[in-house]
């Protein structure tokens, strides 16, 4: 069959071309902008296209199937040629939806904590040699892919996304996959630009718990209250059943989580960490491990890349890495290494990169979230701003925002790097949260920095 991708430089356009083409089918691909680690990949499997940009021309009768990413809009080119010579047109959900039918179908949804679970389940069922499929979003340690497609395999591992599936295909991604087995961990508000109010947001949740398929069951976190009255005013033949935290304990920077077996050292920390263990194991459980199996698993798990990631530390100095920007997931990342790092100073940098963090009235759903910590950096570049067409923020505004008066609002990326390089790091912890890159901030160089502390 030949495909082709319309937008395939995205994360997991990119990710499925590749699979695709490793199938035998003949794969190309456009798009505008195509940044790394999607370059590197593509160029390696010889998908990378010779010119930047959409043309109408690459678009013919012999292709067979389009694949159509979100980056693309209504007015593109080669949509328009695709539309007009009356080719099948799929969305990226909608091809997956199409191949893992005959699947047992596992998606991993929620605001926050899906690539974490989907990492967790994945290491877990790989240390106990049970190979499955999976399409993930962020890239796990021992994994080279983050898609991996079987003939063979009895379930498939699906991180499930509520933002819509294409410019033509409205639906949110989730919608189709039609799980039979399901877990939510949690619901925040977020993607603003698509689902305008707070309902409309909770909506695509509950058309999510309803496509479950009938016999299924649904894991959810039962601290959510917002979660929780869905699933309690939804009526569905499927099981429905809670989990929350799992006991723990934190002594001298160690967590361990208590189980049958006793206490488990951990390599990676935070209460919402420890919901995402819970859920991750419920999962295994119905996939054939057991408990005493998984928690084994743990010794050798050290998290998601991305996700409350260290990258430096010093004789007295830390320095992590983690992708939270939604409000909820900007405070537990907070609170878990105010919980585990007590008695050193610490240094939070937050960059506000995404549509729904540059919305003023969006913004509110900061207040609180970055108190408790000594100092405080909240940076959004000027450049983006103009991209996303946002009015320019004040510093006034940030700092009403997130009720923090000790906020410093930095926009330009010399007068980020100086601040931060003019710091002293004994006896501290510097955690750097965004979806972005603090606008091409270079963390190699500032790997070295911190390491001398």
């Amino acid at each position: 069959m030949r495909i082709h991708f319309i937008a395939i430089g995205g994360t997991a356009m990119h990710s499925l071309a590749i699979e695709v083409s490793k199938k035998g089918h003949k794969v190309s691909g456009s798009d505008d902008q195509i940044y790394e680690p999607s370059k590197s990949n593509l160029i390696k499997a010889g998908l990378f296209p010779s010119k930047l940009g959409w043309f109408s021309n690459k678009i013919s009768l012999k292709i067979d199937l389009i694949i159509l990413g979100m980056h693309a809009k209504n007015d593109n080119v080669e949509l328009k040629k695709a539309q007009s010579l009356g080719l099948k047109i799929k969305s990226y959900p909608e091809f997956i939806s199409s191949i893992c039918s005959d699947k047992t179908r596992v998606v991993v949804s929620g605001s926050h904590g899906k690539s974490t679970i989907s990492a967790m389940v994945l290491h877990a069922m790989k240390y106990n040699n049970i190979e499955i499929d999976y399409i993930i979003g962020a890239s796990i340690k021992g994994f080279k892919e983050t898609i991996s497609l079987s003939d063979n395999n009895d379930f498939i591992l699906i991180e499930g996304d509520e933002y819509l599936s294409s410019c033509l295909d409205l639906k949110s991604k989730f919608l189709w996959y039609k799980p039979h087995i399901a877990i939510i961990n949690g619901i925040s508000w977020d993607h603003v630009n698509v689902f305008p109010t707070f309902k409309s947001y909770l909506d695509q949740f509950k058309k999510f718990v309803l496509s479950i398929s009938e016999g299924g069951v649904l894991f959810y976190n039962s601290s959510d209250e917002n979660l929780v009255e869905i699933i309690n005013n939804i009526d569905h033949s499927i099981k429905k059943i809670p989990y929350k935290i799992s006991d723990y304990e934190v002594n001298k920077g160690v967590t361990y989580v208590k189980s049958f077996e006793g206490k488990i050292k951990l390599n990676f920390f935070g209460k919402h960490n420890l919901i995402n263990l819970e859920g991750a194991r419920l999962l295994c459980q119905y996939m054939g491990v057991n408990e005493t199996d998984f928690f084994e698993s743990f010794y050798s798990f050290n998290g998601v890349s991305g996700r409350l990631e260290l990258l430096a530390s010093g004789k007295t100095s830390f320095l992590y890495k983690d992708f939270a920007h939604a409000p909820s997931k900007v405070k537990a990342t907070k609170d878990a290494v105010l919980e585990q790092f007590k008695g050193y100073r610490i240094v939070i940098c937050f960059e506000l990169h995404t549509y729904s963090s540059l919305d003023l009235t969006f913004l509110k759903n900061y207040s609180d979230t970055l108190n408790g910590v000594d100092k405080i950096i909240v940076f959004y570049s000027s450049n983006v701003l103009k991209a996303k067409n946002r009015d320019i923020i004040s510093s006034f505004q940030i700092k009403e925002s997130f009720n923090n008066q000790n906020i410093e609002l930095i926009t330009n990326s010399s007068s980020f790097k100086k601040n931060l390089y003019n710091d002293d790091y004994y006896n501290t912890l510097v955690l750097m949260m965004s979806s972005g890159n603090f606008d091409g901030f270079n963390y190699k160089s500032f790997v070295s920095y911190i390491e001398g502390f």
